[in-house]
């Protein structure tokens, strides 16, 4: 059962690194002509953050799979799973629907469920729920910008 967890934890996040950057790709023309929150942090950023988000989900999701118990395994899978098809209904709802707010409100859905993943992590191993912090963070300062141009445009 761990490498089945680990690998079905591993297959969420490729199916999210594939998802978000088919959606948000194809939405980038109608994306710059909006009125940009302030608070929005260099497009550089996002080339950075995200690879290094992706490899902490991997690597958190088999230190899950590896050292926790079967409910921990089931809560990590659980939570990451609902963070990811939050995430994903924001870029879809964002950059295809162009429904903002409805988008926003997915990404706050993804960033609340990735709260227990964290903190499943970080009881499985310490240093796999630290890794994760950045990304909950980085989740947050998302969910602030979604509704920043949602309230902008």
């Amino acid at each position: 059962m761990r490498f089945l967890s680990a690998a079905v934890s591993t297959l969420l996040v490729i199916v999210y690194a594939a998802g978000s950057g088919i959606w948000v790709s194809t939405g980038d023309s109608w994306y710059r002509e909006l009125a940009r929150p302030a608070w929005q942090p260099p497009d550089v950023v996002f080339g950075l953050i995200w690879p290094y988000n992706f490899a902490v989900l991997i690597a958190a999701g088999i230190a899950v799979a590896v050292t926790g118990t079967a409910a921990q395994r089931w809560l990590w899978l659980s939570t990451l799973a609902v963070s990811i098809v939050g995430a994903l209904a924001w870029a879809r709802l964002f950059y295809i629907d162009h429904n903002l707010w409805a988008a926003a409100a997915c990404l706050l859905i993804a960033t609340l469920a990735t709260v227990p993943a964290l903190v499943v992590a970080w009881r499985s191993q310490t240093w796999a729920g630290i890794l994760l912090v950045p990304y909950l963070a980085w989740l947050a300062i998302a969910t602030s910008l979604a509704a920043g141009y949602a309230a902008r445009n």
